[in-house]
């Protein structure tokens, strides 16, 4: 049985072909101006990559912020079921599952089959999401790839006060004028995102193992920041971090859910 999960995210658009064996292929690309659009090349490369067709396919399950907008989608899920269920598959013993992609950020608690028991989002703001790190990513004219192991060279924790991207930003201008090394500033942009994550893991409680998905898992500063604001040792971030959703998604197609 073939199924697909496709996520409409805010920044891409993501594609998991799962098979009786697992996952046969992934496809990902930036969503553009015309996600319809994307969503069909997207679908239509994995499927080619597979080496499926369309009418091999059994069901399409859509997720993401632009899930009512998937082409050819039998079922829309919700981020928040597609993340936990996703993750679950990954990681057994996952019961806290932190979501951060491009516009929103989702802390959410399951039970031991990978079932949704509370959460919370932060979906106003971008002070805690992927599109925070850009933005002060830009400021500090680092390349976005490499904030991340800027900030492990910090020697020192700097705190950063603004509660929004836009005074943030104004933020991390002052501490360039103040000759703050750009190392320390790196910091200080992930601990301000782990600061807002945590307050949103303790709300729906903190239970070990924690599973990080979404594109700022493969941020390593960040995800040091993250266990010293949770005060963990461990935080299991698999392979595709981006790509859970769409999995999750998969899996609620084949009927996992």
């Amino acid at each position: 049985m073939i199924t697909v999960g496709i996520d409409m995210g805010a920044k891409n658009v993501k594609v998991v072909v799962l098979g009786d064996q697992g996952v046969i292929c992934r496809a990902l690309r930036p969503a553009g101006l015309d996600t319809d659009q994307t969503a069909r090349q997207v679908m239509a490369a994995a499927l080619e990559e597979a080496r499926v067709g369309r009418g091999d396919v059994a069901r399409i399950v859509a997720t993401g912020t632009g899930r009512e907008d998937a082409p050819d989608s039998d079922e829309t899920m919700t981020d928040v079921s597609c993340a936990a269920r996703g993750a679950h598959e990954l990681c057994p013993e996952a019961r806290t599952v932190i979501d951060i992609g491009a516009e929103e950020a989702r802390a959410i608690r399951c039970d031991a089959r990978g079932r949704v028991q509370d959460f919370a989002i932060n979906e106003k703001c971008a002070a805690g999401t992927g599109a925070f790190t850009e933005a002060m990513a830009r400021a500090l004219e680092v390349p976005i790839e490499e904030l991340g192991p800027l900030s492990l060279r910090s020697t020192q924790a700097i705190p950063m006060n603004a509660q929004c991207a836009v005074f943030a930003e104004s933020e991390v201008v002052s501490m360039i004028h103040n000759n703050v090394p750009r190392a320390d500033m790196a910091r200080a942009v992930h601990d301000a995102i782990a600061s807002r994550m945590t307050a949103m893991v303790r709300r729906v409680g903190l239970e070990p193992p924690v599973v990080l998905v979404g594109g700022l898992g493969r941020n390593t500063g960040f995800v040091e920041s993250l266990k010293r604001g949770l005060t963990v040792e461990t935080i299991v971030v698999p392979e595709w971090p981006e790509l859970v959703g769409a999995l999750g998604a998969a899996l609620v197609a084949r009927g996992g859910a």
